[in-house]
């Protein structure tokens, strides 16, 4: 199975990333994670993206804050699906990371999940990952299945307490 790189611009960003990390340990999908920055780091985190398909990844995921340059670096030097999440700051809110991470130029393309989803793009990386996968494809469907399931299940609670009313 291919591996996950989870990227950090700073390791202030690990409580929200920690949610994608848990998510792709859930589906047994191996995974590293590292703090490299695009500004105080670039020829680590290009180095680093240049050869992410021979060590054996098979998505990336970025996260960073502010100018959040890291996905749209890291895309540049790598043919792998990047996902990019725009972390929240106090400045604005996120919205200038999202913007950031969502506006790349024709040709170096960042799939971008909302601000703080970490979760999500962890998902999204399982997801391309299954396309060649059927195990990992099979964990997928059961994770949707649940998920309707407890959907239904409230609504049939929601439904007793109406009927009681």
């Amino acid at each position: 199975m291919k591996k996950v790189a989870v990227i950090m611009g700073s390791d202030s960003d690990f409580p929200v990333v920690k949610s994608a990390v848990t998510e792709l340990k859930s589906f047994g999908v191996p995974c590293e994670v590292h703090v490299m920055s695009a500004h105080r780091t670039p020829a680590e985190a290009s180095e680093f993206a240049a050869n992410a398909k021979a060590n054996g990844f098979g998505a990336i995921i970025c996260a960073a804050g502010m100018a959040a340059h890291l996905a749209g670096v890291v895309a540049a030097h790598t043919t792998l699906p990047v996902i990019g999440i725009p972390m929240k700051s106090a400045a604005l809110e996120g919205m200038d990371a999202l913007l950031a991470t969502v506006m790349m130029p024709p040709g170096v393309p960042v799939a971008t999940v909302g601000i703080n989803g970490a979760k999500n793009a962890a998902i999204l990386a399982i997801q391309m990952l299954a396309v060649s996968d059927d195990a990992l494809a099979q964990k997928l469907d059961a994770m949707k299945q649940n998920m309707a399931d407890g959907v239904r299940a409230k609504d049939a609670a929601m439904q007793e307490q109406i009927a009681a009313l």
